[in-house]
């Protein structure tokens, strides 16, 4: 529970000053002989209501306008600008602890938006004061704070900018010029601010009480009427005027002239009529309803210069101008309207009457349906707005509050009259709840900790409150009753009727009742209440009319009838057929301010009460009396006292132990223990004595002020000493960097030399480059020369390059580019691997998924020769690859050449021919399914060239038997088995090869004559 006392300029809350000296001052509790105590609660003469005060002159005559009382936060109004309230200031404030930084109004803000997440517990803050003390202002604070911190999206964006331009509309609409303020709130408002999950705000609703509806007829001298009246006849544009019928002259208007007091200098009513009217564009006014709006408003200007003559006992309207202006903006027949003005309706035995009313009846006729007009269009006004902020996302209702209490404080004027009774009612409700609440705060956080609770006596002002609300014999229903009972009933028999019920009671007292002293000081027309503030003096003249707040039922019909939209739903047509009397202005003032209680106390309370320095407004004027005054009624002594009652001072272990841990060797410079073990350590070390603390399960609560004072004082001795050791240290480290500075230039020269180089040597090399390409561009149509020859590898190169990009999607594709005629060499190599390639096709279909060992041929390329000193004969043959060649009788391993020619396969050895196969004589080749490199050439037994099969083994197989599956057409006459193959010895004998896998090749004659081949397997198939 937050409480924020605030001392403030009408409305502006800015403060200036150097901000690293205003943290050291709030953050070094030993500048508290010059600037005092940022905490009341750290008072040693804490029941001294001078030292209170001069407390807070010190801190207003150093610019430090906020203090602590506990969780409560104090302002005084420098009643200039100071630069506080700025993106950086919120950022400071924004998820800090409360007590970590200066007070601030942000802190109360922050605090109440972090307390609504964490602890999912709905908030408010509760703003009070005199008029003129900011109430108005620290609101609009608080949710510039909100709009400016909060997460956002564009429909977040949109809420945060209509709950902004809500406060503009509200006060152009609610606000006027007094003697005290010249923006006083002339009524109550409660906002509530809706949150999501995410913290986002996402609408919002107000709730207002209590206009000061008699402001529209009559203002004090020095006062003015509500501020649109000035705002549109100075701002209005010349169009606007006209179709209203009114001039650029406030002194032209009979509401306007009562105060004397048409313009202000702090206020420029031009400048601020266009904020509301874009302000209103905001909120989602269409234009139609801003038309009717205005219509209204000036339609009250002109029911003001109706002006009444005739017989006496018979009023009659003396002009029709203002009538006619009156039937178009109201959208009502003159006539009616004529006659509503000037005649009341009166029913007598089942028949209604029209009776004519005298200068005064249609004067009062006059100024009430000005009063019922205004005050119902604010209503709706108000109404408005919230249908703007509702939150429209039925996905997305459940939704946290921090509601805005912006209230009426104690009001004590020199005539106190029905509106201040109301007041000052509405503050003895609140007073009650604060004290209710802070004891309730306090109890629960001893609770909380383990601290036994020490009851508190304080000042109950139930008695009070029953005094005026209690049914049958309170105020409130003395003056109902009054106001009802048949007769002549006036404000003089209302005060004998209180006399005679409630004149024994302690807190009641008027002239026929008090003493011959307090006689002197009261007029027989008056009454006191002996308010928890103060006794205040009230004169019952005008209690039962503004009381019953009657409107003359043929007003009411001439309304129902408007075509305006907006006056159609003020003055419902059900209201003229419902015969219930309404409530009277008292009765529904106290059942809405029950309601606002129930709302307050369903909540998270936090406090701002507003005082200002001086009446004057000036600048650095503190004025004793007003500031004792304000502190009495607004009972800041007796929060003050009830949060006394215990311990003054009470920190969580992890805040004290890190303030503090430097002041015990034990605690620094770190603490790896239990925190309350840390505390504990170091209050010992500080020689706490028992009855100065107590130890909670999370906090440390410290007694007296002069305890904490002791452990500031040793703290800032302390900071001497470790400023000391921090200086040295920096020194030193400051000569050394300005040694390795010197180290570093003296590198930075040879580095920028060796850079320097690097540059010349790029553009020499550069230099050359370009002359290069120029030469060979010139020469380009030589053979190759040194003068072109960089050139033509650059064609080369980008022409292999694009190749690259662009290749054929299929291998079998033929449409290879053309070389330029530069790169005879690359179109070569081009047709080498286009062969090449085919090469690979026939390769994969006759061995793919056959051949153990074809996989690992893929990636190799197919040569025409795999001789390493090939001699003259492969030069003519296509294909040249050493092989072995084994024996049909033995098996015998001999090594020779295969070459491949165009028509037959020759085997040499060392040059000398060996054996030529034909391709037409060869009947088919058969290889193994094995990893070996073992094939047949299989020739007819019948040719007498020939001595039988011939068995050779290659490294290269799949290679070397495509070749001559291409060469001799046999490509589908190769035979690749399994097991064994089957040759022809010669001369009609057969042989067998048999193939088993193994660990390693292998190739014997077996005991069975067979030749035996063992190979590893590379591949599973």
């Amino acid at each position: 529970m937050f409480y924020f006392l605030s001392l403030w300029p009408f409305k502006h809350f800015r403060v200036v000053a150097s901000e690293g000296v205003r943290a050291m001052m709030e953050s070094a509790l030993t500048a508290r002989d010059r600037v005092g105590v940022q905490d009341f609660v750290l008072l040693e003469n804490y029941t001294s209501e001078a030292a209170f005060i001069e407390n807070l002159r010190k801190r207003f005559k150093e610019n430090l306008i906020y203090t602590y009382i506990g969780s409560v936060l104090v302002s005084v109004n420098p009643y200039k600008d100071l630069e506080i309230y700025n993106k950086n200031h919120m950022e400071r404030y924004r998820g800090v602890n409360f007590y970590e930084v200066s007070p601030h109004i942000y802190a109360v803000a922050d605090n109440s938006y972090r307390s609504m997440r964490t602890e999912r517990k709905d908030q408010c803050i509760l703003i009070s004061g005199e008029s003129g003390a900011g109430k108005t202002e620290a609101s609009k604070k608080i949710l510039q704070y909100y709009a400016i911190t909060c997460p956002a999206s564009e429909h977040v964006q949109t809420i945060k900018d209509r709950l902004l331009q809500s406060n503009p509309v509200l006060e152009a609409f609610g606000n006027a010029k007094t003697l005290r303020n010249d923006n006083s709130s002339r009524f109550g408002k409660y906002m509530d601010i809706q949150f999501d999950f995410k913290g986002a705000p996402v609408g919002g609703h107000i709730i207002n009480y209590l206009l000061e509806k008699s402001r529209v007829v009559h203002q004090n001298h020095g006062e003015r009427n509500f501020h649109i009246f000035y705002q549109l006849i100075e701002g209005g544009e010349e169009d606007l005027l006209r179709r209203l019928g009114l001039e650029r002259n406030p002194q032209q208007y009979h509401y306007l002239v009562k105060g004397n007091c048409p313009k202000v200098s702090s206020i420029n009513d031009r400048s601020d009529w266009k904020v509301v009217r874009k302000a209103l564009t905001v909120i989602g006014f269409n234009d139609d309803e801003v038309e009717e709006l205005l219509n209204i408003i000036a339609s009250v200007l002109h029911l003001g210069n109706v002006q009444y003559g005739g017989e006496e006992g018979s009023a009659c309207i003396t002009s029709d101008t203002q009538i006619k202006y009156l039937a178009r903006l109201l959208g009502v027949n003159g006539a009616v309207l004529t006659e509503a003005l000037t005649h009341k309706k009166i029913t007598a035995k089942g028949e209604e009457l029209m009776s004519p009313l005298n200068m005064d009846q249609a004067s009062s006729a006059r100024d009430a349906l000005s009063k019922a007009v205004y005050g119902r269009t604010f209503t709706w006004l108000v109404n408005k707005i919230n249908f703007s902020l509702a939150n429209k996302d039925e996905s997305n209702k459940n939704y946290s509050v921090i509601g805005l209490l912006d209230i009426y404080g104690f009001e004590v004027f020199q005539n106190n009259s029905f509106e201040q009774f109301c007041i000052n009612y509405c503050n003895e409700k609140l007073q009650q709840l604060f004290i209710e609440l802070t004891l309730k705060s306090e109890q629960e956080e001893y609770e909380a900790e383990g601290i036994t609770w020490e009851p508190v006596q304080y000042f109950n002002n139930k008695i009070i409150c029953d005094l005026v609300e209690e049914k049958f014999k309170g105020i409130i229903s003395i003056l109902d009753e009054e106001c009802l009972r048949p007769g002549d009933a006036s404000d003089l028999t209302f005060l004998e009727k209180l006399e005679d019920t409630v004149g024994g009671h302690p807190h009641f007292v008027t002239h026929k009742l008090a003493d011959g002293k307090t006689r002197k000081v009261m007029g027989r027309d008056e009454f006191r209440l002996q308010h928890y503030a103060g006794d205040v003096n009230y004169n019952v003249n005008g209690f039962l009319d503004k009381n019953n707040d009657l409107l003359f039922r043929n007003l009411k019909e001439v309304m129902c009838m408007s075509e305006n939209n907006i006056l159609t739903q003020c003055f419902d047509k059900e209201e003229l057929s419902d015969k219930k009397r309404p409530e009277t202005a008292a009765t529904q003032f106290k059942t809405s301010l029950a309601k606002l209680m129930e709302i307050l106390m369903s909540k998270e309370p936090s406090y701002v009460r507003c005082i200002k320095p001086n009446d004057s407004k000036q600048a650095g004027r503190f004025d004793e009396v007003l500031i004792r005054h304000q502190v009495k009624y607004l009972g800041l002594m007796e929060n003050l006292r009830v949060r006394r009652a215990g311990f003054a001072y009470r920190r969580r272990y992890e805040v004290f132990l890190q303030r503090y841990k430097s002041l015990c060797p034990e605690t620094w410079p770190n603490w790896h223990g239990k925190l309350s073990d840390g505390v504990s350590t170091l209050v010992k070390h500080l020689g706490y004595k028992p009855e100065e603390y107590k130890m909670g399960r999370s906090k440390i609560f410290i007694r007296f002020p002069k305890t904490l004072f002791a452990t500031e004082d040793a703290l800032e001795t302390r900071k001497h000493g470790l400023a000391t050791k921090l200086q040295a240290g920096w020194k030193g480290y400051s000569q050394k960097s300005k040694y390795q500075k010197l180290r570093a230039i003296a590198i930075q020269a040879w580095w920028r030399g060796i850079l320097a180089r690097r540059r010349a040597k790029r553009r020499r090399q550069a230099a050359d480059t370009i002359r290069r390409f120029i030469k060979g561009f010139i020469n380009r149509h030589k053979e190759r020369c040194p003068e072109n020859e960089y050139f033509l590898d650059y064609v080369r190169y980008s022409f292999l390059t694009n190749l690259r990009k662009n290749l054929p999607k299929n291998v079998l594709d033929k449409s290879w580019p053309t070389p330029p005629a530069a790169l005879t060499e690359v179109g070569q190599l081009t047709v080498f691997m286009e062969l090449h390639m085919e090469q690979k096709m026939i390769a994969s279909e006759i061995f793919k998924d056959k051949k153990d060992n074809y996989p690992q041929s893929v990636s190799k390329l197919f040569l025409n020769t795999r001789l390493s000193k090939p001699d003259l004969s492969s030069f003519w043959a296509q294909y040249a690859v050493t092989v072995t060649k084994y024996d049909r009788k033995g098996y015998k391993a001999r090594t020779r050449q295969l070459l491949l020619t165009a028509n037959s396969a020759i085997i040499v050895e060392e040059g000398k021919l060996k054996q030529r196969i034909d391709y037409g004589a060869l009947k088919g080749i058969s290889v193994s399914s094995l990893s070996d490199g073992l094939f047949v050439l299989h020739v007819p037994s019948d040719d007498n060239k020939q001595k039988g099969d011939v068995i050779l083994q290659s490294e290269h197989v799949i290679e070397t038997l495509t070749k001559i599956a291409i060469c001799a057409d046999k490509i589908n006459n190769i035979n690749i088995s399994q097991g064994s193959i089957q040759f022809t010895v010669g001369q009609g004998k057969e042989g067998v090869i048999d193939f088993t896998a193994g660990s390693e090749l292998l190739v014997t004659k077996a005991k069975n004559g067979h030749l035996s081949v063992t190979a590893p397997r590379l591949n599973s198939r």
